[in-house]
């Protein structure tokens, strides 16, 4: 997609029309004022911005589906949306459309920690679940920077992603049923906690990942573990995204699900942090070609530092790990995970960037970054990119900044030339465009170029079936 094109504008629903909309939620949840709709119309990077005639706010399913009902039969365009933290354009009315926010649905309806399950409606945010988890001495285990403002049903929508996705799975692998408001107004209730169900089709995968266009999640059974008794963590200097796969290969082979999170950065993100973030300081006294950042779990009290202690110790000794430190109290250790978290925030400071959130297969990571780094500097000469992600699961937010001396919007007017550069080396490896943040308006118009054909046909069949008009968030992954 060319993110500096105009989109169509869709006619207004007619006066008569719109009130109708409004009656469903009353005026008070209606947001008509501009301004006061700017936090819904503008995305977190402000690469995106929107026009809505009014954002609906229900507090309710049952007016979830009165909405979708009236939409449906008077084929008016719906764009539903979470805590509006999508990355890709996704949640953003672009042509006029009206938003359905779901941050009113905000109720934890059940705690089961005997079946280990919670189940919660789709405006619930992230630390929420979480802390709701935690007070039953349970762990929800997806973990995302955005965790104060991004919601369940945005999570699902999306399938999101992670930092805690090694052991644990994205969104997908969390949700064991799902509550959906379909096109028509109907209500699915497929919120069951069942870990046997073998009756017929797996009807919740349809809608996770759909990105609002199939039907709007209005809530969700999630899966729940063990809160684990002790967690440490370790920051290491490697010389090379090798170096950092095979550590990687020596953790898990040693502790098996006890990694929990095994992430990669590269040195010029670190002092980009450390420049530019007061609080942040480079944990390690020389500076390394890359980093990891290593945590481990376990339910048993004692041994997992001796166990990290080792696999560093023998990472050392195959000269994968240069130096290493050891996180000695909580603070410390969300000290790392802050370095961690703001690569994306600090890039502003050094230049505009191309942003990528691909996966390739863990073993090809190292090859994918050698060949998209030399693909890249020879098509645009002097850029700089900043590769760092999940290695333990194969994602990696690959970024490719302005080169100096070079004007900002002349460097992201070439957005989708650099898109095709690094996709093509993802297409190689047999890697995804996207690996956790969506499809969206972003990659839409590029998704038949990487899939399989016969997939995208099912797909396209599969959005006729369930919505017919079209009214479901349109325009967007396909």
């Amino acid at each position: 997609m060319n993110l500096m094109s105009k989109p169509v504008l869709i006619p207004p629903p007619a006066p008569e029309l719109l009130a109708r909309f409004i009656d469903i939620v009353g005026q008070k949840y209606a947001v008509i004022d501009p301004v006061a709709q700017e936090p819904y119309l503008i995305e977190m990077r402000d690469l995106f911005h929107g026009i809505t005639p009014v954002v609906l706010r229900p507090g309710s399913v049952a007016e979830v589906a009165a909405i979708l009902k009236l939409a449906n039969e008077t084929k008016t365009a719906i764009v539903p949306q979470g805590g509006n933290t999508g990355l890709v354009g996704g949640q953003i009315p672009h042509c006029g459309e009206i938003i359905l926010s779901l941050t009113r649905l905000d109720k934890i309806r059940e705690i089961d920690p005997v079946s280990n399950t919670m189940t919660v409606e789709a405006g619930v945010t992230l630390q929420r679940a979480r802390e709701a988890a935690a007070d039953a001495d349970r762990l929800y285990p997806q973990l995302l920077p955005s965790e104060g403002t991004c919601t369940i049903g945005g999570n699902l929508s999306t399938n999101a992603g992670g930092i805690a996705a090694l052991v644990h799975g994205i969104s997908r692998q969390h949700a064991m049923g799902l509550e959906v408001v379909l096109a028509d107004g109907r209500i699915l209730n497929n919120l069951n906690k069942l870990k046997k169900d073998n009756t017929g089709y797996d009807l919740k995968n349809l809608f996770i990942g759909a990105e609002g266009t199939l039907g709007i999640i209005t809530a969700a059974v999630l899966k729940l573990v063990p809160r684990p008794r002790s967690i440490e963590t370790a920051y290491a200097g490697v010389p090379s995204p090798q170096a950092a796969v095979d550590l990687l290969g020596i953790a898990t082979n040693r502790l098996s699900g006890g990694v929990t999170s095994f992430e990669m950065m590269v040195r010029a993100g670190i002092e980009a942090v450390i420049t530019h973030d007061s609080v942040s300081r480079d944990p390690l006294a020389k500076p390394y070609p890359w980093y990891v950042l290593i945590e481990v779990s376990s339910q048993q009290r004692s041994g997992l530092r001796e166990a990290l202690e080792e696999i560093l110790a023998e990472g050392h000794e195959k000269g994968l790990v240069l130096d290493a430190t050891f996180a000695e109290s909580l603070e410390q250790a969300k000290a790392f995970w802050r370095i961690r978290e703001l690569f994306g925030e600090v890039q502003r400071y050094i230049g505009a960037s191309i942003k990528h959130d691909i996966s390739v297969p863990i073993a090809r990571i190292p090859e994918f970054i050698e060949e998209a780094d030399a693909a890249v500097m020879k098509f645009i000469p002097g850029s700089r990119t900043l590769p760092f992600g999940h290695v333990g699961d194969g994602n990696i937010h690959y970024n490719v900044m302005q080169p100096e001396g070079m004007a900002k919007q002349d460097f992201l007017n070439r957005w989708d030339e650099v898109n095709a550069v690094v996709f093509g080396v993802v297409k190689k490896y047999g890697g995804s465009i996207s690996a956790e943040h969506g499809v969206g308006v972003m990659k839409r118009d590029i998704l038949a170029d990487y899939k399989d054909p016969v997939a995208i046909d099912l797909m396209h069949g599969i959005k006729r079936m369930l919505d017919p008009n079209g009214i479901l968030n349109p325009g967007k992954v396909l």
